[in-house]
């Protein structure tokens, strides 16, 4: 009895102490999650020597951003010293010094996500070639002949526009090319994401309303044997349209496999064309730029869920009604369409003064009629923060990079004024889904390219899928429900083999459909 007496005036004056102290338990209210990045390109300065990348990353802090895009692949060179491309002829500082292995250093020691931005679409544009050997243009460019020739080509015969040159999206041998060497940067640098650039057919068209390239012997090749047909086809045939589109798609499905193969937390973004006005002035998605122009479906990517985040260049001038329109426009849809993935809008600096800017800003973050936002801001570019820093001396640069940090941070209206994290990804952080991938082949090792692959439930219930595999006999489906499947492969005639696989899918997992190899009659 004397014990308890003794023990209670403790206890209580504990209680009473713990309530009057701050609770060194309670955790801080999470930051809102609204993605902020600045793209940052290769052709200027911002991550040639440590320095650089230094100030880069107090930059990117003045503005609370959380995100830098930093281009690292930008012409099959690379701004690092440990990927299967070669390492860049730019001026960076001398090896050792691996430009990417710094960026993720500093950047992440501040706090700040790291996405290596790779150009698929562009293979060189100097007059110059690169220095090595090993590089894509030296090896499959000009000189090279046949399927070992990776140049895009125009229906007019043009390969080179200017120094420009461009890669073969249907070519398999350049696709397994690029897809290995993303794989290579995500197995070897600690990235937070990869951001496609490029991701599509090229400009230099004769019309908006269809792409003129596509036209390489590989390319005709493949589509004849796809299809049957036995002609070149006109650029605006539709079928060869809806073929090329494809082409870039199920590369963008296999790259976004890959990354998800070596570490299913890294992020794949792209950098989604906006040309013009949107789907709401031009009579739809179908009739945009983007899809018939460039053949690039970043709609039906997100629907896929082939990409996480989609970061639009939207580069109007909001000086100018027309464009402010567009900016509006893409923006809308942008929000709207992101369904069970992301979208992020990517105003261009350089193309406004810091006022424009700003209010760009804030029309990004506005909800719609629908009651939707994007993602966040992605910024292009930290090398020219304004009107005036495009045109500027590198002082001017300076002044502007910190004028805008403060327009964006400090005052009443200030969209950046409080930290904010990057969004998360629930589909990968806590999946309720899997993945299935596949290679047909030949028992002589050749890929069967063009076969119909349908993926359905073994217990009859659930939606049934189908895929095509490409040019190396690869096929893939993203989100598929856990269960077991049933694959079945629509054999070319004259080869032979079991036409059904069992795949066992489960939750986060890449299940790999392992079809027996086939047999070619004789």
């Amino acid at each position: 009895m004397s014990r308890r007496r003794r023990t209670l005036p403790v206890i209580v004056a504990l209680v009473l102490a713990a309530a009057a102290a701050p609770s060194a338990a309670a955790e801080p209210d999470p930051a809102p999650e609204q993605w902020r990045g600045y793209w940052v390109d290769a052709f200027n300065e911002g991550i040639y020597t440590p320095a650089q990348v230094e100030e880069l990353v107090g930059d990117a802090l003045e503005v609370n951003a959380n995100a830098l895009i930093v281009q690292v692949a930008r012409r099959y060179d690379c701004f690092c010293n440990r990927a299967d491309y070669p390492r860049t002829d730019a001026a960076v500082a001398p090896a050792p010094y691996d430009p990417l292995d710094e960026v993720i250093e500093q950047a992440h020691a501040a706090g700040l996500e790291v996405h290596a931005w790779v150009n698929f679409g562009t293979l060189w544009n100097s007059a110059t070639p690169p220095r090595s050997p090993d590089h894509a243009f030296n090896a499959h460019g000009p000189s090279a002949t046949g399927a070992d020739r990776w140049l895009n080509k125009r229906v007019d015969g043009t390969e080179l526009v200017g120094a420009n040159s461009f890669i073969d999206p249907a070519n398999p041998a350049a696709r397994d090319y690029v897809v290995g060497a993303i794989q290579s940067i995500v197995r070897e640098y600690d990235v937070d994401g990869i951001n496609l650039d490029y991701i599509r057919y090229p400009d230099h068209n004769s019309t908006t309303t269809h792409s003129d390239w596509g036209y390489s012997e590989t390319s005709i090749a493949r589509f004849q044997a796809a299809t049957g047909r036995t002609d070149v086809p006109v650029p605006s045939d539709a079928e060869f349209t809806e073929w090329r589109r494809e082409q870039i798609t199920s590369i963008v499905r296999r790259i976004y496999l890959g990354i998800f193969e070596v570490d299913p937390t890294v992020r794949l973004t792209n950098d989604g064309i906006t040309y013009g006005f949107g789907p709401q002035s031009v009579g739809g998605w179908e009739k945009t730029r983007t899809y018939a122009e460039v053949l690039q479906d970043w709609r039906g990517w997100l629907d896929e869920g082939i990409i996480d985040t989609v970061v639009a260049m939207n580069y109007k001038r909001e000086w100018m009604p027309d464009q402010a329109r567009m900016f509006a426009e893409w923006n809308e849809v942008l929000a709207d369409w992101q369904g069970d993935r992301q979208t992020v809008s990517g105003p261009a600096l350089y193309l406004n003064e810091i006022d424009d800017s700003v209010q760009q800003v804030h029309d990004v973050l506005t909800p719609t009629a629908a009651g939707n936002t994007v993602a966040g801001w992605s910024g292009y570019s930290y090398a020219n923060p304004s009107l005036t820093a495009a045109a500027g001396t590198p002082a001017v640069k300076v002044a502007e990079r910190a004028a805008l940090a403060a327009a964006l941070t400090t005052g009443p209206d200030a969209p950046f004024a409080e930290d904010a994290a990057v969004p998360s990804m629930p589909w990968k952080e806590d999946p309720t889904t899997g993945n299935v991938a596949g290679t047909l082949r030949l028992r002589t090792g050749a890929p069967l390219d063009g076969v119909t692959v349908t993926l359905r439930p073994a217990a009859g219930r659930g939606e049934t899928r189908t895929q095509v595999s490409d040019g190396s006999g690869w096929f893939g489906f993203v989100d598929v429900p856990p269960g077991v499947y049933l694959a079945r492969y629509d054999l070319p005639d004259r080869v032979v083999g079991a036409p059904l696989s069992v795949v066992r899918v489960r939750a986060g997992d890449l299940a790999e459909a392992r079809p027996q190899p086939f047999i070619p009659l004789p």
